[in-house]
């Protein structure tokens, strides 16, 4: 009679399954704490993104005192909203203290030599121009693509730069571009930031295409910006 013998294990193959296991296990629990934290931090974050957006506002247009928000919706036009909206091209008007539109605030964004940069100008329909900026994010090289945010040279370009309409008012005059430092010659122009030329080019990008876009809606729906209907 032939004696059973007893099936063994391997034990290299038991040791591994238990590590794998272990690996999964750490996995969903790390996992489950990063959503956790993300969820539970989630409000902090965009209350505070919707501070630093309010004080921009003021900050690309220093003579107002109070804003409201716009959607824009084709053929309709401008109108006034309140709390989050979502998927819909938004603008920030700007009213003094006797409630007269001063101006608007436009939100933007294009590629850098980075990442993305994102940015708010203010826009002043009475001169058709940019009347300041404000980098609201970036990831530029730092100590010379990050000086878009801070080289007073460079951001003295948007105390009035030039975005005038066509006749027709179907879009820009002249196109918003980068020069070489000490080489601008026309008010459309931005002086460049000497080691920086491609986050110089790129700012000068994103405010012409925005505003190319922007500047004749603006001045169509006046009324509607103006009466904050």
């Amino acid at each position: 009679m032939t004696e059973a013998v007893a099936p063994t294990t391997d034990p290299a193959r038991t040791s591994t399954w238990h590590m794998y296991r272990a690996m999964v296990g750490i996995g969903i629990g790390c996992g489950i704490l990063i959503v956790g934290v993300f969820q539970a931090t989630l409000p902090r974050i965009e209350r505070n993104k919707a501070e630093a957006l309010q004080a921009a506002i003021f900050q690309v247009l220093p003579a107002a005192t109070t804003s409201k928000t716009f959607a824009y919706k084709a053929p309709e036009g401008f109108s006034a909203v309140e709390g989050e909206v979502r998927d819909v091209p938004l603008v920030y008007a700007g009213y003094d203290d006797q409630s007269n539109l001063v101006g608007v605030a436009v939100e933007a964004q294009g590629m850098g030599y980075q990442d993305v940069i994102r940015l708010i100008y203010g826009y002043s329909f009475e001169e058709q121009a940019i009347i300041g900026i404000q980098v609201l994010e970036s990831k530029e090289t730092p100590g010379l693509g990050d000086k878009i945010e801070t080289d007073p040279d460079f951001l003295a370009n948007f105390e009035r730069l030039d975005v005038s309409l066509k006749t027709d008012d179907a879009g820009l005059a002249h196109a918003v571009v980068a020069v070489r430092n000490g080489e601008k010659e026309h008010p459309w122009e931005v002086d460049g930031i000497t080691g920086a030329t491609i986050s110089s080019v790129a700012i000068a990008a994103i405010l012409n295409g925005s505003a190319d876009n922007w500047a004749p809606r603006i001045q169509q729906g006046l009324s509607q910006l103006q009466g904050g209907e």
